[in-house]
């Protein structure tokens, strides 16, 4: 049972859709803000949300032969990532969808999945292709960096 404290802390956590380019950059380079951002979701500083198509995105893209061969990971091992990361995400249902919103009929995956998810923010690299219609649904568009900023002030 969480003692008052706790439930505040899991009620105040923010909850953020990691575009799938945040993924492929973390498995491509374990120097840069991407790979720092899932330390910190490992580390339960923030609750990541997808949905059902969303997840199949990302294990699409991931198993991509020109992804796989700039990471070094073969397709087992993007198996057990994708399903270390089934056991963390907050799974989305998608009652409403609102297409179309964006240019990028990918893009609108992410989209669904934060409004449908209550998610705080959309965290990309791709922030111009969300913000006008992100707007629309009092949702903010970070970047990995941007998030890590945010998460040390929150420490």
């Amino acid at each position: 049972m969480h003692s008052e404290k706790s439930r505040n802390i899991i009620c105040d956590m923010m909850r953020l859709v990691l575009d799938t380019n945040v993924l492929v950059a973390a498995s491509r380079s374990r120097l840069g803000a991407s790979f720092q951002l899932l330390e910190a979701w490992q580390d339960n500083r923030f609750t990541a949300v997808a949905s059902v198509p969303l997840f199949l995105e990302y294990e699409a893209v991931l198993k991509r032969p020109e992804h796989l061969r700039v990471s070094g990971f073969a397709l087992p091992e993007i198996d057990v990532l994708l399903a270390q990361w089934a056991v963390w995400i907050e799974p989305v249902t998608l009652h409403y969808l609102w297409r179309p919103q964006l240019t990028d009929a990918k893009d609108e995956l992410v989209l669904e999945t934060a409004a449908n998810g209550r998610a705080d923010a959309i965290v990309t690299f791709n922030a111009t292709h969300f913000l006008k219609a992100a707007a629309a649904f009092d949702l903010k568009v970070w970047s990995p960096a941007d998030v890590l900023k945010r998460l040390r002030i929150m420490k």
